[in-house]
């Protein structure tokens, strides 16, 4: 065979054609498009054996090549963006996309995110026509759970914490990664963590949560239940903790009476990864004492798919499956019901069809220019302008010096948040000024770090391969295995500036050299990592962050080292996925804020940009500093090392921006005191560092709104364990906040006339017109969120006002818009303390403005008017 011939080949069985290559031997209906996706997944379950179907129900589905079923990995991650494959436009974080309130353009991101998901792909499609992990079309978002509290680090995924502004984000970003194809789905999207999953990590996998039935109905379900009514969402993964008395993955409360039935939901379920053996774990929820009790109990329940787990060896229990089918456990057909559900997705994904549907999409359309400037625009839209004291933004001409400080200003991790793609040139907040201040002296100084000391590359010149230091830079091994074992796969002497890994996934690497000591004092190391990693200096386990999971960390150790003196240092680290880049970090015993003082006294203007980072907030992690625990908070102060300098900025008297990048609320007290002008930047995407610029710069008005409340402490919360709403929200929130929900400030201003109503009587079907014109009235053009909410003075339970409808609205200068929205039963019911939905005579108050009704002292109230109605018809609404 000819090398031409041989590459022709190749070709021709990795390309969208290629499952037809046996489509003639292939028994059955499964490659038969002219039969219902049902009909074609019942026969091809109905051809497997019991141990191939128990394979099949893992996300690590295998082949069975006699019945012409490619491999498939189910695990995929799109949160904002194709996550974990390599380059792809990365989107800010979904709390950012959610300061946006704009549906229109999350999904236009959805539609974005799925075309690069079906580019992936087909860039790395297997030979029989199958993806190999994180290169699917079944993604694994929206997380729509509630942002309940601000010390979750996962807090950062969702949408907020008011259940109707995240339902219609949900649905938004759904179906805009679903698509509008009749016949297939773009890519399937998965609605999570079905339900009531909001931390504390530290203790997820053993929580029994315990909602009050009016709790369940009013906050923790109804996004849910829109994302499958309203999203047609095809798939809910189901959650690592217990809801009352019973594992969610075994809850028929949730997946059958629930799910299937009352909200009519036909997908499929998939556990969270490692959520099927919490079941029977007895380091975990141990609901049963055997793993076959435990898996025929959740797939009896309704899970049909089992996504295994690096805490569990990403056991799919294939074999427990098997065990409960053979010992009565688990009937075959249920396992039957499961299997056909998956096939059915895998058939409306026209991964069987002889031609792949969407054939205008091809391997290279991801990344684009085009997809870029989606990101900066939902970026822009995202930026949310807490404070702007005597109109110091936008920025007045052009400065001729600008002091950008702070752990945050040339901070990649602070663009990309949890659940990321790699972008491929990514705009920090420095590069953006420096962009977009092309003339200034731009001058940049870490000062310090997010929680500790800055921490800076470690310099080729303090590194040694030998103990003689006659070369310069480390030696590097690369290992088949994850744990530093398995066959060698080479060696190579690399300098410090950026160590790659060659290979692919569940690798591993081990550096060695010589470290030379500049000064003498304390040192902290780090090896800024995607995964676990290990730092000997000299005798010495300086830092252990192996870890099992997928978070990466900012955990750092600290050692004692003498100047001039050679130490014997190893960095070991492990890989999963195609994230590739490490860097051994430390912070040496000279830094200080002195540099950033003095550039801040020489600068026209400075710009501090600190906050958070998805190394110290997120899932399940590492993190030795006060404030936080487990990838928790359990402070919402800006953390210590930045609060001190960013108070000795302030004193230098020179114009102070404060850039907060963070994916939840922090109680910036001090700076709302004495800091002029502070912006919310959240994590913003691969292009973050543009939308910040800009919006200093005034290249646009700022509309982003609060999706949470920004609380003055953590001290005027209830117990972070505590699932009970009352105390939480803004809708039961009776406290003083910092920044409500919903705030947001512009650089026009907003009126609005009174809401005119169709009706001030509502009867039993709840519905009212509601219309209100709102002016610009301000001199430059902009954006407003138009927010509509409702409050029942007889109400209980202490609900105080909820979001009923929004709209985001340009309008140029000195334009009006009439804006109406129209309430149906369900957005003006109550729910009683039983859990029962109802439209309930009695009074009700509207407010229709930029925000709430609400202020204190320093804040303005949002524009906005008030009307009145009343209810008098009643009705009992379906769940």
């Amino acid at each position: 065979m000819t090398d031409k011939l041989k590459i022709a080949l190749a070709l021709l069985a990795s390309s969208a054609l290629a499952p037809t290559a046996t489509a003639q031997s292939v028994p059955g209906t499964l490659r038969d498009s002219t039969a219902t996706p049902e009909q074609r997944a019942r026969d091809i379950v109905s051809r497997m054996t019991l141990e191939e179907k128990a394979r099949q129900l893992g996300h690590t589905a295998p082949a069975i090549p006699r019945l012409g079923v490619p491999e498939y990995n189910w695990w995929n991650e799109g949160l904002h963006g194709v996550a974990r494959a390599g380059i792809a436009t990365v989107f800010p974080q979904a709390i950012g996309m959610a300061a946006t309130w704009d549906t229109a353009l999350l999904n236009r991101v959805g539609a974005t995110v799925s075309t690069e998901f079906r580019a992936k792909f087909l860039e790395r499609r297997l030979p029989d026509g199958g993806s190999e992990f994180y290169r699917g079309l079944t993604v694994w978002s929206p997380n729509i759970n509630i942002f309940r509290d601000p010390r979750w680090g996962r807090g950062q995924e969702t949408y907020g914490e008011d259940p109707y502004l995240s339902g219609r984000l949900g649905i938004a970003y759904i179906d805009g990664l679903q698509g509008t194809d009749p016949r297939f789905s773009k890519v399937i999207a998965t609605s999570k963590h079905f339900a009531v999953h909001s931390g504390p990590e530290s203790n997820r996998h053993r929580e029994d949560v315990y909602p009050s039935a009016y709790d369940l109905e009013d906050t923790y379900l109804p996004a849910f239940r829109a994302t499958v009514t309203e999203g047609k969402v095809q798939s809910v993964m189901c959650v690592y903790n217990a809801v009352n008395g019973v594992p969610g993955c075994a809850s028929t409360m949730l997946m059958e009476d629930t799910l299937r039935q009352s909200w009519g939901f036909k997908g499929y379920v998939v556990s969270d990864c490692g959520a099927a053996a919490n079941i029977y774990r007895p380091d975990a929820l141990h609901y049963t004492k055997t793993a076959p009790e435990g898996i025929a109990l959740g797939i009896k329940a309704g899970m049909d798919l089992i996504c295994g787990d690096y805490r569990n060896n990403m056991t799919t229990d294939a074999d427990s499956i098997v065990t409960a089918v053979n010992t009565g456990l688990l009937p075959q057909a249920t396992v039957d019901r499961a299997l056909e559900r998956l096939f059915v997705a895998r058939v409306r994904l026209g991964l069987f069809d002889a031609k792949l549907p969407f054939a205008d999409i091809t391997a290279k359309d991801y990344d684009t220019p085009a997809n870029h400037a989606v990101s900066r625009k939902i970026a822009e839209e995202s930026m949310v302008l807490l404070k702007n004291e005597g109109g110091l933004l936008p920025i007045k001409g052009e400065p001729r010096t600008i002091a950008v400080i702070g752990p945050n200003a040339d901070s990649v991790d602070a663009l990309v948040g949890n659940y990321y793609g790699t972008p491929s040139r990514p705009v920090t907040v420095l590069d953006g000024i420096r962009a977009r201040y092309p003339n200034a002296k731009v001058v940049h100084v870490q000062g310090t770090g997010l929680i500790g000391p800055a921490e800076v590359p470690v310099p080729d010149d303090a590194l040694c391969v030998d103990a003689a230091c006659s070369t310069k830079g480390l030696k590097v091994e690369y290992f088949a295995g994850a744990n530093l074992d398995g066959s060698m796969t080479g060696s190579e002497t690399t300098a410090n500036a950026r160590l790659e890994w060659r290979g692919d996934r569940e690798t591993s690497a081990r550096w060695t050299g010589t470290l030379v000591a500049p000064e003498s004092g304390e040192y902290g190391f780090r090896f800024a990592s995607e995964n676990g990693y290990r730092v000997f200096v000299g005798d010495k386990l300086v830092v252990d962050d192996w870890g099992v999971g997928d978070a990466p960390s900012i955990l750092s150790g600290t050692i004692t080292l003498e100047k001039g003196r050679r130490y014997p240092i190893r960095i070991e680290g492990v890989q999963r996925g195609a994230r590739s880049t490490q860097q051994l970090v430390w912070s040496v015993p000279s830094a200080a804020g002195d540099q950033a003082l003095a550039a801040a006294k020489s600068a026209d203007l400075v710009v501090f940009v600190g906050g958070l980072s998805a190394r110290i907030e997120g899932e399940e992690m590492k993190v030795q500093a006060p404030g936080f625990a487990g990838g928790d908070r359990t402070s919402l102060d800006l953390p210590a090392p930045q609060q001190a300098l960013l108070e000795q900025l302030n004193a230098t008297g020179k114009p102070l921006v404060l850039v907060l990048m963070n994916g939840s609320a922090l109680a910036v007290n001090w700076a709302d005191k004495n800091v002029p002008a502070i912006v919310e930047a959240w994590y913003p995407g691969g292009e973050g560092g543009h939308a910040v610029a800009g919006l200093l710069a005034g290249d646009f008005s700022p509309a982003g709104r609060l999706p949470v409340t920004f609380y003055k402490s953590a001290t005027q919360l209830p117990a972070f364990s505590d699932y009970s709403m009352k105390g939480r929200t803004y809708r039961y929130f009776s406290g003083e906040a910092l920044y409500p929900f919903g705030h947001g400030l512009s650089y026009t201003s907003f009126a609005y006339a009174a809401p005119s109503l169709s009706t001030t009587r509502v009867g039993a079907d709840g519905k009212v017109d509601v219309s209100v014109a709102v002016r610009n009235i301000g001199a430059r053009d902009g954006d407003e969120v138009v927010q509509l909410y409702v409050s029942h003075p007889r109400a209980r339970n202490g609900l105080i006002r909820s979001l009923a409808r929004f709209e985001r609205v340009h309008l140029k200068k000195g334009e009006t818009r009439q804006v109406t929205f129209t309430l149906d039963a369900r957005a003006l019911s109550l729910v009683d303390a039983k859990g029962v939905r109802r439209l309930t005579p009695g009074p009700v108050k509207l407010w229709i403005g930029g925000g709430q009704p609400v202020t204190r002292a320093g804040l303005p109230i949002a524009a906005g008017s008030a009307a009145d109605l009343t209810v008098v018809g009643q009705a009992v609404l379906p769940r």
